[in-house]
């Protein structure tokens, strides 16, 4: 299997832990037991299944933890198999090619308060900034962690433990939307707490249409939804780079940012999934399908992020 070049720090998986029906741990180290890169809460590294896709996970061990990383992967049968890769190929001793830790949902270290909103597996990024604390978090700090029940529920031991339990709401919806639970009221009174939301989509969207009347310097986001998925009516079309005049197809399934790393075209990035704003990109011309996170009405006009949007018209326009 081809390496590939982003995934160039070979890492061993010292030991693997089921902590949720469907939800597994994996404990990565040097092979050589050195220490690694540091990371900061809310970071995540590229790992190579074994299956060769490459796949964003966040860390959520303590970044004070110096000589492992610890990611944990939900099993999806309707994902494009990175996670059934990890769940049936990865075994403790295997080594996998990963990327150097990156953050795109950096902890903010100054807040006066923190409301953690965490949907599944979203926990993951969560439970790092959580740990990061030590017993001795710079602010309040309230966690609503919604899942679909007790046996879903990672690390619900831990986050039950005296010294955390104060801090954290867990609620279990069964599957049944008529016992969602009610975010409007931590959410109706906008003020100086940062709010860090990370989990299945329609979680996210509805945590930012809440959110709307908050400074959106306070509202954080982190998608799992790398290139922003398919949608039944996605249609092909075309980009055209204002500055090159270079013109590219983008296909269903493929994301604009795809499209230009595959032609040799470098744009910044980090996410991949709509919610950092690192690849906001000027739109000089085409009617954009938003799926992002990020961008504030009066900028959908001009502004696309090209990890995860695409074009209602045949073509874009833009400033690269």
């Amino acid at each position: 299997m081809e390496i590939r070049a982003d995934t160039q720090m070979p890492l061993r998986i010292a030991r693997v832990l089921d902590v949720a029906e469907g939800i597994r741990s994996f404990e990565l180290v040097q092979p050589d037991g050195t220490e690694l890169p540091p990371f900061t809460p809310g970071s995540h590294i590229g790992v190579q299944t074994p299956g060769g896709a490459v796949r964003k996970y966040s860390l959520c061990n303590d970044p004070g933890e110096r000589h492992r990383y610890v990611i944990t992967v939900k099993r999806d049968p309707n994902g494009q198999g990175g996670s059934i890769s990890m769940h049936d190929e990865a075994h403790a001793g295997d080594v996998l090619a990963t990327s150097p830790p990156d953050n795109a949902f950096p902890l903010v270290d100054n807040a006066r308060a923190y409301l953690f909103i965490a949907g599944g597996i979203g926990i993951t990024p969560i439970l790092s900034m959580i740990r990061s604390f030590a017993g001795l978090p710079a602010a309040p700090w309230k966690l609503h962690y919604l899942t679909r029940s007790p046996e879903s529920t990672a690390f619900a031991d831990e986050l039950m433990r005296p010294q955390l339990r104060r801090h954290v709401h867990i609620h279990h919806d069964h599957g049944d939307p008529e016992k969602s639970f009610d975010l409007w009221p931590a959410l109706e009174k906008p003020n100086t707490a940062h709010i860090y939301c990370c989990g299945p989509r329609p979680l996210m969207e509805s945590v930012r249409d809440m959110t709307g009347h908050w400074s959106p310097a306070n509202v954080h986001f982190e998608s799992f939804n790398e290139g922003g998925g398919v949608k039944p009516d996605d249609q092909p079309f075309k980009i055209r780079l204002a500055r090159s005049g270079l013109e590219f197809d983008v296909p269903v399934g493929k994301s604009i940012l795809a499209t230009l790393r595959e032609h040799g075209c470098n744009a910044p990035s980090s996410c991949e999934s709509g919610t950092c704003g690192t690849c906001r990109t000027t739109l000089l011309s085409g009617d954009a399908d938003h799926r992002d996170m990020v961008l504030m009405p009066e900028e959908l006009s001009e502004r696309i992020m090209i990890c995860v949007s695409r074009a209602r018209s045949p073509e874009l326009v833009l400033d690269l």
